[in-house]
């Protein structure tokens, strides 16, 4: 695992952003497609606006998997990552071969289903970020590091779907639903390459927990660093309770 630490949420998704769509050139280069997961939330809004206007990458030969969804949540939801990932990625790039989550009514039927999909071949590069919990996807603190399904119908604790209301996503957490489907951790770590974006103050908590120290299920995000083609993405905000040693030094030019 490596990390970077650049001046500025900008500049941390602009060069998160030019990682990506080298990962995909060369993926569809080397195969003739890419597989990618998908993240969501408000940590993702400017790389997805980059990544989607990057030049060369071939759209229609990126196969995209979705990497959580709320349960029983409709598709024309604000919150709804669904509605997220059609209007921030897929109609913007073109891409015509996606898993979307629709866990509505059947969420064990919709984990299985498109989990047998992600399971035919490997990913070349997920995108996730970190919870205000620390935690990977909606894997929240304690995480199950063990189990090899690649999607789980999981209950949301009470910091993450506070978070959510936070973000504005909600107007309270009353409406926030209770339960989730998600990637699995081990699903995650499976993947060629790992882009981790977690900019902001509030997450600051959080990326102390899980690159400051150990691993541990209760920093379910810490599990990144026994990746080693993963690189983690942070601002001198989100990067503050770090180590000098651990964060690095900061990037002023998303070139870098």
């Amino acid at each position: 695992m490596q990390i970077k630490t650049y001046i500025d949420r900008r500049t941390l998704s602009r060069a998160a952003a030019r990682q990506a769509a080298d990962a995909l050139r060369r993926a569809i280069a080397a195969r003739g497609a890419a597989r990618i997961v998908a993240a969501t939330g408000a940590s993702q809004f400017e790389f997805l606006d980059t990544l989607t206007v990057a030049p060369g990458i071939d759209w229609p030969r990126v196969e995209m998997f979705h990497l959580d969804e709320y349960v029983g949540l409709p598709t024309d939801h604000p919150a709804s990552f669904r509605k997220y990932l059609r209007e921030r990625l897929i109609d913007k790039t073109g891409i015509t071969r996606y898993h979307l989550l629709d866990a509505e009514r059947d969420a064990e039927a919709v984990a299985d289903r498109v989990g047998r999909a992600l399971s035919a071949a490997e990913v070349d590069v997920a995108f996730v970020g970190i919870g205000e919990n620390g935690h990977l996807a909606f894997n929240d603190p304690p995480a199950d590091f063990e189990t090899t399904r690649p999607y789980l119908v999981v209950t949301l604790d009470e910091r993450c779907r506070r978070q959510q209301v936070g973000e504005g996503w909600f107007k309270s957490i009353a409406e926030v639903p209770p339960q989730a489907v998600s990637m699995s951790v081990r699903q995650i770590l499976a993947a060629r390459e790992i882009i981790c974006i977690a900019p902001d103050a509030r997450k600051a908590d959080a990326v102390q927990a899980c690159f400051g120290d150990g691993i541990s299920p209760m920093a379910p995000a810490s599990i990144l660093q026994t990746h080693a083609n993963t690189t983690v993405y942070l601002d001198v905000q989100s990067a503050a309770l770090l180590s000098p040693a651990q964060r690095g030094d900061v990037i002023a030019d998303e070139t870098s």
